[in-house]
């Protein structure tokens, strides 16, 4: 397989349609992927990926879906390259591919990829991810505690589904008996196919319209546009080594051995590098995160927020392959982001969350205006699961959401995905109509507050579900113990917990991670998300803010007059004479000033 060469240049307005056309392609293979989906991970969450690829497995453009499928999908095709079923690519060939050995971001994120062939010429492929309810793992949905990576579930290494139009029924046989919701997945399986031979019919659409070369040339000049742009980003970091670290709560089996991230990002010129080197060796369970698939994207995803934040930049930046280049990533082998085979890899979510809180966090002095407090940096990943009376399996998954520290101009923003996650919440209505569980509490936190600031961190969720049947859940989340951090002067947020309860009302608090935990019927588990720091001197805080703040239960009148200086009357009106008193007697006994090195360059903010 030879990659396409083209120096073709393209005119400024071609340029801008093919930039359009390509990007439409993507989004709408991703409308048809959770449009035709069955099961609600994919169909309500959208916890997805697509895009086009050329030769080279170069991402040509790109889906707005979660940046950690997205970013994955590159090393998903160099490993089908490595294990490609027949070692050659055919018309009507459609590969599956979820080993996180050979690229994939981990074992339930299938991909499916065909080849796009225009006039009998292999010149490029359609892909995308999802994330599958049931891959036959040790246990339902989601896995923690399991010795390797064959307690995963089904692994497809460059296996070809579809051999020159023709559906292999041998594996699509093996596919209907090693998943607990084997027609649901089987569905979701169909709708990816879909999705990527559509990407494929628009790109010959295209290249029917516009010739090889100038959609080849176009392609080409979009990515070393984007390259060009992200480098411009990264030449106005100061050139040096920028540190950050924290800790993880365990590994879902070793309940009191906490895990080490470091992070050294080292900015030299216009490329950087993220070096995890330092962080926690390779664990015995699934909480390893695989390098290709995970690691690197998350990278990836970390810059492109902070960087190339669409309300900072006078033009949108073409999503693809480019901002990849000036990015290289180090993880020592046998460390928990880069662990050696066969170790299990399959819960790795919390991790990269973290790991690019700690990139924000290492970068704050010298990029105020563009980073946050820490921010929730976690995801609570619940499988709800239980036998249907005819003897099949019902199995749910829920992403929840956190919230972002608070940031330069805005409070952090409460109860949402945040950092490398962007799925949707799935409607408690559609719980109800579909499996025997009931959402008993939805809301934001009531029993913390979070860190004060000028801008004030985010308020974590809470989500209460109770099973109507006997049931298991398995649960994956972080941060019961490193709380996030305050920027600038602001304090601190809060952590995060989970509760679990049974049908008579009694309440025991838990781990963040728990494998397969039987629950009765009437039982469930309610998590708490932590919220996230403040941002700059709460002294700064407009009075009227806070009073705000307490009128909406987020804040009380002890904190707003301890933390704020804001005086609040019984009556909960604002006394503005006597919070200017208080404030002045906070500042007289201050004795540092907010955070903010002078020995470090701090950016303005970028046009």
């Amino acid at each position: 397989m030879q990659a396409i060469q083209n120096t073709t240049k393209v005119d400024p307005i071609t340029l801008q349609v093919m930039s359009g056309a390509l990007h439409t392609i993507a989004e709408e293979m991703a409308h048809v992927l959770y449009r035709m989906s069955f099961s609600s991970i994919i169909r309500e969450s959208q916890d997805i990926g697509a895009g086009l690829f050329d030769l080279d497995f170069n991402t040509m453009t790109e889906s707005e879906g979660s940046p950690l499928h997205i970013g994955s999908i590159p090393g998903y095709l160099r490993g089908i390259a490595q294990c490609l079923q027949g070692g050659q690519w055919h018309e009507g060939d459609v590969v599956i591919h979820n080993h996180p050995y050979y690229g994939a971001s981990h074992s339930p994120d299938l991909c499916i990829v065909v080849p796009i062939f225009w006039r009998g010429e292999l010149v490029a492929f359609a892909g995308n991810t999802a994330h599958h309810v049931d891959i036959g793992a040790a246990t339902p949905g989601l896995i923690i505690d399991v010795p390797d990576v064959f307690a995963e579930g089904m692994l497809f290494a460059g296996i070809k589904l579809y051999e020159q139009g023709r559906r292999n029924e041998g594996l699509w046989q093996f596919i209907s008996h090693n998943s607990r919701t084997a027609k649901q997945t089987k569905d979701d399986i169909d709708a990816q196919i879909a999705s990527a031979q559509l990407g494929a019919r628009r790109f010959q659409e295209l290249l029917d319209t516009y010739g090889k070369e100038t959609v080849f040339g176009a392609s080409a000049q979009l990515m070393d546009y984007t390259e060009s742009m992200m480098r411009s980003r990264i030449r106005e970091i100061p050139d040096g080594e920028y540190f950050a670290e924290g800790f993880l709560d365990d590994d879902g089996r070793n309940r009191d051995k906490r895990l080490p991230i470091k992070v050294c990002v080292r900015v030299t010129g216009d490329s950087i590098e993220v070096d995890l080197t330092g962080s926690a060796d390779q664990v015995q369970t699934g909480f390893n995160v695989p390098f290709e698939g995970s690691t690197k994207p998350a990278c990836y995803c970390a810059f492109r927020a902070m960087l190339t934040d669409t309300a900072m930049m006078d033009v949108k930046m073409p999503p693809n392959e480019g901002s990849f280049r000036p990015i290289k990533v180090t993880a020592p082998k046998g460390s928990i982001f880069n662990p050696i085979y066969p170790a299990a890899a399959e819960a790795r979510f919390t991790q990269c969350n973290r790991m690019i809180d700690l990139i924000i966090r290492a970068l704050s002095p010298v990029l105020p205006l563009r980073t946050t407090a820490g921010n929730s940096a976690t995801l609570s990943f619940a499988a709800y699961s239980g036998l249907k009376p005819e003897g099949d399996y019902w199995v749910f998954l829920e992403v929840n959401e956190g919230a972002y520290g608070g940031r330069p101009g805005s409070d952090g923003p409460d109860s949402i995905d945040n950092l490398m996650a962007n799925t949707r919440n799935n409607p408690i209505e559609d719980l109800g109509m579909h499996l025997p569980m009931i959402c008993e509490r939805y809301e934001l936190r009531d029993d913390v507050m979070p860190g004060a600031g000028q801008y004030r961190g985010g308020i974590g969720v809470v989500k209460s579900q109770r099973l109507l049947t006997d049931g298991f859940i398995t649960h994956e989340s972080e941060r019961h113990h490193d709380v996030p951090w305050g920027a600038f002067g602001g304090t601190q947020g809060t952590v995060g917990k989970v509760e679990i309860f049974d049908a008579d009302g009694h309440v025991e608090q838990t781990y963040a991670k728990f494998s397969n935990l039987a629950v009765q019927a009437g039982g469930g588990m309610s998590y708490y998300a932590p919220c996230g720091g403040g941002y700059g001197d709460p002294l700064k805080r407009p009075a009227q803010k806070v009073l705000d703040d307490v009128l909406d239960d987020f804040c009380t009148r002890e904190r707003a007059f301890e933390v704020y200086g804001v005086v609040i009357d019984a009556a909960l009106q604002l006394d503005s004479v006597a919070t200017e008193r208080r404030r002045a007697e906070l500042r007289a006994h201050s004795t540092s000033a907010p955070h903010s090195p002078k020995s470090e360059k701090v950016l303005e903010p970028m046009s």
